[in-house]
């Protein structure tokens, strides 16, 4: 709020100028008592004199006047001259535009502070929220009704005295703000047992020096307490609907897959397409878009409800096991095997889909076999004499280049020509930022369900830096990311300095992340160390398991497992 005083309106205007040498003795006299009462200036030798008539003595008084140019005067500078000076003429290059004294200078500011004062006071008393104003000694100055709502203390009780009388002092971030002048927006605090208010708090400076501090508050108290028992109902529910997708069979294939977007939506045409027949599906995409979910809706709109849908992760398992895993084995195969056998995937998915994931990874000796397996639907159990013969639909899946990676020699061009009948390209979350919202709102009220903790949304600033982030990761880090902000939140509220990235350049994150970890046990601390370094290693790696955990010094199934273990998706 300001009020800015101009010299017009602090100038009596009404002068006249009068030159000595012109006006002599009584012409003067009777020229001076004419305009009264409005002021006379006297012009003699370049001194300017203010004209006044004595009615005791009947004698002109000529009273000393100051210059001043009005188009560098100010109040500041009359302020700091009248202490030498009360009277002054302002002029304006060569005329004289008005006279000011000192009683009328004290009674034009007077006058502007009590309008400042009567709409100062009148705001007050006009807003809901509470607002409290302190000195430099911590004495209340303003104490509005809001304040006497919430807090239960009485105007009149509380100014004038010291705000300490009426609260303990750690209770106040009003006097953090008058101390070291940290400012508070829409903070959220326990002000007293059972009271939880929302801050605004802004330390009161004057030339450069706090005077006082000033907080506003409003009770959120009730707000808090219904979005519990909200979070309390929707964790139930979440629950409760849980234990119904497990006892019914859902009709949308797609239900699992969230957003909106064109691009996703030309993507479910393309699998509705395909999954009017029975040829094989090969799903192209990066690390973490979902490939597995679109394998599923494959799976579902094709099959019947009994149907099985196996899926194998052709990377996460050792070259040694490949084939007892994928064919199975008889009773007695080998040293340590079951002594009853064991059917392999193959042999699981029969009626249904195989869902062979990072095909990209597989073995080169596994491959010949699987091609054998995809054209004639038979196969051999390890340790076995009887050719088994099976019907089932493949979907497979990568996200490595195949066509690259047969030119490399590293993947069977007839094998490659054997899966690619259909092909179907997931579009990377950076080129769908629409359905950033959606998911980002679905993984939230997911992880604040899981664990535990009421969320009442997240900021404008925060949708934006996940908006305008490039997502390397996908889906899958868009999801680590809302669980990371929902870990760290407090009493509700997602803060920006957890986003594992900047929100301004978006350039990598290089912070520990022990760094906010406080609160948190030895083994959570671990595990958020261990999955920053595998997601950095995987994103240096470009999705590549192997070269990640080639770089990390392990092997690719211990990678595969310590991703399962943190709750990765492989």
């Amino acid at each position: 709020m300001t009020f800015s005083l101009k010299l017009e309106e602090l100038m009596d205007t009404n002068v006249s100028v009068l030159q000595s040498e012109k006006d002599r003795g009584k012409e003067l006299l009777e020229k001076v008592r004419a305009v009264q009462p409005g002021k006379v200036v006297i012009e003699k030798d370049g001194t300017s004199y203010l004209a006044e008539f004595d009615e005791e003595t009947g004698e002109l008084l000529f009273l000393s006047c100051k210059k001043i140019n009005a188009a560098t005067a100010d109040i500041s500078k009359l302020l700091e001259e009248v202490q030498h000076v009360d009277r002054f003429l302002i002029y304006d290059g060569k005329r004289c535009k008005g006279f000011i004294d000192a009683p009328r200078l004290a009674r034009k500011l007077f006058q502007s502070y009590q309008r400042m004062n009567a709409y100062l006071t009148t705001i007050l008393e006009t807003i809901d929220s509470s607002c409290t104003v302190i000195d430099a000694d911590e004495n209340v100055l303003i104490w509005t009704k809001g304040a006497e709502d919430i807090f239960s203390v009485k105007r009149e009780e509380i100014i004038g005295r010291k705000i300490t009388d009426f609260f303990h002092r750690e209770q106040l971030e009003l006097l953090r703000t008058l101390k070291d002048g940290t400012t508070l927006y829409r903070s959220q605090h326990n002000a007293r047992e059972n009271l939880v208010v929302l801050i605004n708090s802004n330390p009161v400076y004057l030339q450069d020096k706090i005077i006082g501090a000033v907080v506003s508050e409003v009770d959120i108290t009730s707000q808090i307490r219904l979005n519990n028992e909200l979070a309390n109902t929707t964790e139930k529910l979440f629950h409760l609907e849980n234990t119904v997708k497990k006892l019914t069979a859902t009709e949308e294939p797609f239900a699992e897959i969230k957003g909106n977007s064109t691009l996703l939506k030309n993507t479910k045409k393309m699998i509705k397409k395909a999954a009017t027949t029975n040829t094989n599906v090969l799903i192209h995409g990066e690390s973490g878009v979902g490939k597995e979910l679109f394998a599923k809706a494959i799976h579902m709109l094709r099959e019947g409800n009994d149907a099985p849908f196996i899926a194998i992760n052709c990377g996460a398992i050792p070259s040694a096991l490949f084939e007892s895993e994928m064919f199975g084995y008889e009773k007695g195969a080998f040293s340590g095997a079951d002594q009853r056998g064991k059917k392999g995937k193959v042999e699981l998915a029969k009626g249904g889909t195989l869902f062979l994931d990072e095909i990209g990874e597989m073995p080169l000796d596994m491959q010949v076999k699987i091609l054998r397996l995809l054209q004639d639907h038979k196969f051999f159990s390890v340790g076995g004499t009887k050719e088994k013969e099976v019907d089932f639909r493949v979907v497979a899946a990568t996200n490595r280049d195949l066509k690259e990676e047969v030119r490399k020699g590293n993947f069977r061009e007839d094998l490659y020509y054997r899966l690619n009948v259909v092909s179907i390209e997931v579009p990377p979350l950076r080129k769908r930022p629409e359905d950033i919202i959606e998911l980002t709102h679905y993984f939230l009220y997911e992880t604040s369900v899981k664990y535990n903790r009421p969320i009442h949304g997240i900021s404008q600033g925060i949708m934006q830096a996940l908006l305008k982030h490039e997502w390397p990761g996908n889906i899958r880090e868009l999801k680590n990311v809302v669980e990371r902000l929902v870990v760290f939140s407090e009493s509700g509220e997602i803060k920006s300095e957890y986003l594992p990235f900047e929100p301004n350049n978006h350039a990598p994150y290089n912070d520990s992340p022990l760094k906010h970890s406080e609160g948190l046990s030895l083994k959570e601390r671990l595990q958020f160390t261990e999955r920053d370094i595998i997601l950095k290693e995987l994103k240096k790696a470009k999705g590549n398991k192997q070269t990640a955990a080639k770089n990390l010094q392990i092997t690719r199934a211990t990678l595969y497992n310590r991703m399962n273990k943190l709750g990765l998706e492989l």
